[in-house]
C-alpha cells in the first residue's frame, strides 16, 4: 500500500495534475465507477502477466510511468523497478508515496533511453497510443529488454467501437502528429492500435507476441449507460458480469467490446 499524501499549494503543476488520479487509483475516492473498473481490470491484467513470466526479484522498467502506481505496487510485490517519466518532476511526487519495495528513478525521453544492463521486463502502460511513432517506439524498448525477457503493454483496443482516431498503417506519414505527441489523457491519443498491428509491429522490433487479451466491456466503463448501476453494485457482481461478458461475446472483441489490448511481447533469443 502506498503512502497517502494531502495536495498542497506549493507543488508543480504536475503533482497537482496526477493527484485527482491518485484518488481513484489507489485513495479510494470513487467518483468516476467506469474509469476506476477499467483501470482496476488493466492493473490486475498487467500483474497477472507479469507474475505469470517473471518471480519476484526480476528487473523492470515501467516507461512513461507518470505518477508510479504500477512501479510502487511492482516494488511492493518483490520486484526491482526502475521509474520512468519524461516529467522529471514527477520522480518526487513517486518518492513522497514510496512505502517499501525496491525502485529507482530514471527520467527522460522513452525514445532515447539506454541503460548499462537490459531488463527482465519492460512496462509499457497507455503510452504507445501518445506517440506519433510506436513503430520506433517499440524498438527502442525491445532493445532494453534481455533476450528471453518480456514486454508488458497496454493499449486502448483500436477495434473499439468509439475509436475515432486514424488506424496507424494507414497513415502515410506520422511525422505530422509529432507535435502533439506526449499529451495526456484521451485528448492526447494519437493512433489507438489494433490487434493486427500489434502483431505487425512486434514482429518488426524483433518480438513474439505470446499472449494477447482483450479487457473491459462497455459494461463496466459505464460506456452503455451503466454509470449508475456500477456506483450501487457490489465489486464482486460487477466483475463477475465483466467476466462473463468476456466470456460470452468474444466474437465482439474487435468492434465493441473491448476498450483495452494487454500484450505480453517476448523477445527472440
Amino acid at each position: 500500500m502506498v503512502r497517502r499524501v494531502a495536495i498542497q499549494d506549493d507543488w508543480p503543476d504536475s503533482w497537482k495534475y496526477s493527484y485527482p488520479f491518485d484518488l481513484q487509483e489507489i485513495y479510494g475516492e470513487v467518483t468516476r465507477p467506469g474509469y476506476v473498473y477499467a483501470y482496476r481490470n488493466r492493473q490486475r491484467a498487467t500483474f497477472d502477466l507479469i507474475s505469470e513470466a517473471l518471480n519476484p526479484g526480476a528487473t523492470i522498467l515501467d516507461m512513461g510511468a507518470a505518477q508510479g502506481n504500477f512501479s510502487l505496487a511492482l516494488a511492493e510485490l518483490g520486484y526491482r523497478v526502475t521509474w520512468n517519466d519524461l516529467r522529471a518532476e514527477l520522480a518526487d511526487y513517486v518518492r513522497l508515496k514510496y512505502e517499501r519495495g525496491d525502485i529507482r528513478y530514471a527520467p527522460g525521453n522513452a525514445f532515447e533511453l539506454s541503460f548499462s544492463e537490459p531488463f527482465d521486463a519492460v512496462l509499457i502502460t497507455e503510452i504507445i497510443e501518445h506517440v506519433a511513432h510506436p513503430d520506433a517506439f517499440l524498438q527502442n524498448a525491445a532493445k532494453l529488454v534481455r533476450p528471453g525477457g518480456y514486454i508488458v503493454m497496454t493499449t486502448p483496443n483500436g477495434g473499439y467501437f468509439r475509436n475515432r482516431l486514424p488506424r496507424f498503417s494507414d497513415c502515410a506519414d506520422p511525422s505530422m502528429y509529432e507535435a502533439q505527441q506526449f499529451q495526456p489523457d484521451d485528448e492526447g491519443h494519437i493512433f489507438l492500435l489494433w490487434p493486427d498491428e500489434i502483431q505487425t509491429l512486434a514482429a518488426r522490433s524483433g518480438l513474439q507476441l505470446q499472449t494477447l487479451r482483450l479487457l473491459t466491456t462497455p459494461l463496466t466503463n459505464g460506456h452503455v449507460k451503466t454509470s449508475g448501476l456500477l456506483r450501487i453494485l457490489p465489486e464482486a457482481v460487477v466483475n463477475g458480469l465483466e467476466a462473463a461478458a468476456q466470456r460470452l461475446l468474444p466474437w465482439a472483441a474487435k468492434t465493441k467490446l473491448m476498450v483495452m489490448a494487454a500484450a505480453r511481447l517476448q523477445r527472440d533469443e
